[in-house]
C-alpha cells in the first residue's frame, strides 16, 4: 500500500488519515519502580544495539497482508508510521526521590554491569518530579517526593503543569501517559464519578473516592494526552472519564498489564473451551519479592488486584452458554509477598479439569517470570499504539489494544474479550484497517478449486 506525507497527514488510501510521527514523543511515567526502570534502560539499551527488543509486537512483530500467497509479511513497525525509538523521551512521577540508575540498582531487575552501568549517565539524569501521593491508598509505601496543595484539584493541576513544561522543556511534539505505579486500595464507582462537575466537585472537597491515579488520568486527559493504565486501578474506567476522552478526541482503554499468570490463563482456558473440555477448579498462587509485592501484601489493595484476575476466566469460559462444562468453576487466587524472590516472580496454576464421560483430569503450571522484563515490552508498545491512535484520530476507549490489559475496557452493552488469540487478531486487523488493507478471516476457502462451484 503506497503511502506518502501531505504536510501535517499521512495518506493511507486506507480507514484514517495519520498524522506523521515527526519530532520527538514524550513518555510520562507515574511510577519510577522496577516496571519504568526497566522499560528505559532497555530502550537505551536497544537504541545503542546492546540488545533486542524481544517482547515488543511493535519492534519484533511481522503482519501478514493480502492472500498468503502473495507472501506480503512487513513488521508492524515498517507497516504503519510509528513513533521511532530514537525520538522517544522520558519523564515520571514517584515518591521516592531516586533517579532512574539508583531506581534500577535497587529493583534488581536488569544486570548492574551488562545493562546498567554502560547508561548510567544516561539513567541518571532521569529524575522523577514529586508524586501525587496518598498512603491512604497504598498502605506500605512510604515516600518524602510528594506534592502538596490545598486539595485534589490544585495537585491535578501541578500533573497538568508539569506535562506542560515537559513538552516545552524538552522540546516534544507529543506525549503519553503510562501509569507503571502500585496498585490502589479497592473502589467502586459512585456518585463523584459520574459527571465532570461532580468529579471536579469532590476533587475541592478532596473526596476518599478520587484516587491519585484518577487525577493522573483526569490531567492528561485535559491536556489531551493518552492515558494507559498499567494497575487494576479504578481509574479511567469510569463514565467521567470516557466521556472526557470521547469529548476532548482522546484514546483510552484498559488496565492492568497482562503479564505472567494471567498470559498463562488466556493461551489455556481458550483451548479448553475450544475442545469442549470441562473445568472444575482453577488454583493460582503467586510467590512475589519486589515493590509490587509488598503492596499488594495490603488486604486492600490485593482486593483490587483479585478483581482484576478473577474476571477473565469467566469471560472466556461463558458459564451461561456452557454451564454443564463450567458453571461450577471454583476459581481462587492468592499472592504472596516473599522478599528473597525479588523481581523473579513465581506463578503457580493447579488445573482440574474433566473429558469424555466426565473422567477428571490435571494440569500444573509453574511459571518462573520476571515480571518487569514481561511488562517492559508492554509499556513500549502501547506508548507507540496509544500514540499512533492518537495521531489517527481514535478517541476514547481502544478496545483493539485489549490484547494488553488484564480487564479490557469495552463501550457499553459489550463484554471483553479476553482470548489472547482473538485479542492479537483484533489488533493487526485494526492496523489493516488503518492502512486500507484487506482484513484476514483465516477462511482460505479461496485457495481451493470447489470454492468456484
Amino acid at each position: 500500500m503506497a503511502r506518502e506525507q501531505t504536510g501535517t497527514a499521512v495518506v493511507t488510501g486506507g480507514a484514517r488519515e495519520i498524522a506523521p510521527a515527526i519530532g520527538k514523543l514524550g513518555v510520562m511515567l507515574v511510577g519510577l519502580g522496577a516496571v519504568s526502570t526497566t522499560f528505559i534502560a532497555g530502550v537505551e539499551n536497544v537504541r545503542r544495539g546492546r540488545a533486542l527488543p524481544i517482547g515488543s509486537l511493535s519492534q519484533m512483530a511481522t503482519i501478514r497482508l493480502g492472500k498468503r500467497t502473495e507472501k506480503r509479511a512487513p513488521k508492524i513497525k515498517e507497516f504503519v508510521p510509528l513513533a521511532d525509538l530514537k525520538d522517544l523521551v522520558f519523564a515520571a512521577w514517584d515518591p521516592i526521590p531516586d533517579d532512574a540508575y539508583t531506581a534500577a540498582v535497587k529493583a534488581g531487575v536488569l544486570d548492574k554491569h551488562e545493562h546498567l552501568e554502560p547508561i548510567k549517565d544516561f539513567l541518571q539524569n532521569i529524575k522523577p518530579m514529586p508524586a501525587v501521593f496518598d498512603q491512604y491508598y497504598v498502605k506500605r509505601l512510604h515516600g518524602t517526593n510528594v506534592k502538596r496543595g490545598k486539595n485534589k484539584r490544585e495537585l491535578a493541576d501541578q500533573l497538568r503543569e508539569d506535562m506542560r513544561n515537559f513538552k516545552k522543556t524538552a522540546g516534544l511534539d507529543r506525549l503519553v501517559v503510562v501509569w507503571c505505579a502500585s496498585t490502589e486500595v479497592f473502589l467502586t464507582p459512585g456518585p463523584a464519578h459520574q459527571s465532570l462537575a461532580a468529579f471536579e466537585k469532590a476533587m475541592e472537597q478532596n473526596d476518599q473516592s478520587i484516587a491519585p491515579s484518577m487525577l493522573y488520568a483526569y490531567a492528561a486527559l485535559l491536556e489531551n494526552v493518552p492515558f494507559a493504565n498499567g494497575a487494576p486501578n479504578l481509574t479511567v474506567d469510569l463514565p467521567v472519564m470516557e466521556r472526557l476522552a470521547e469529548e476532548r478526541h482522546v484514546p483510552i482503554g484498559g488496565k492492568d498489564f497482562k503479564t505472567g499468570q494471567t498470559m498463562m490463563k488466556s493461551v489455556l482456558a481458550p483451548a479448553f473451551k475450544a475442545r469442549m473440555l470441562g473445568l472444575s477448579g482453577w488454583y493460582s498462587t503467586n510467590i512475589l519479592g519486589n515493590r509490587d509485592g509488598e503492596v499488594l501484601d495490603d488486604p486492600e489493595s490485593f482486593k483490587t488486584k483479585e478483581e482484576s484476575k478473577l474476571g477473565l476466566l469467566e469471560h472466556i469460559l461463558q458459564p451461561d452458554l456452557y454451564p454443564e462444562l463450567y458453571g461450577k468453576v471454583y476459581h481462587k487466587v492468592r499472592i504472596n509477598y516473599y522478599p528473597p524472590r525479588g523481581d523473579n516472580k513465581e506463578g503457580w496454576d493447579n488445573i482440574d479439569i474433566f473429558g469424555w464421560l466426565g473422567y477428571p483430569m490435571q494440569i500444573k503450571v509453574d511459571f518462573l517470570c520476571r515480571d518487569s522484563i514481561l511488562a517492559a515490552p508492554i509499556v513500549l508498545d502501547l506508548a507507540l499504539f496509544f500514540d499512533l491512535a492518537s495521531r489517527a484520530g481514535l478517541s476514547g476507549i481502544q478496545e483493539w489494544l485489549s490484547f494488553y490489559f488484564k480487564s479490557p475496557q469495552f463501550a457499553a452493552g459489550l463484554y471483553a474479550e479476553h482470548d489472547l488469540f482473538i485479542q492479537q487478531t483484533k489488533l493487526k486487523n485494526t492496523l489493516r484497517w488503518l492502512m486500507g488493507e484487506e482484513q484476514i478471516t483465516h477462511l482460505g476457502i479461496e485457495y481451493y478449486e470447489y470454492a468456484e462451484k
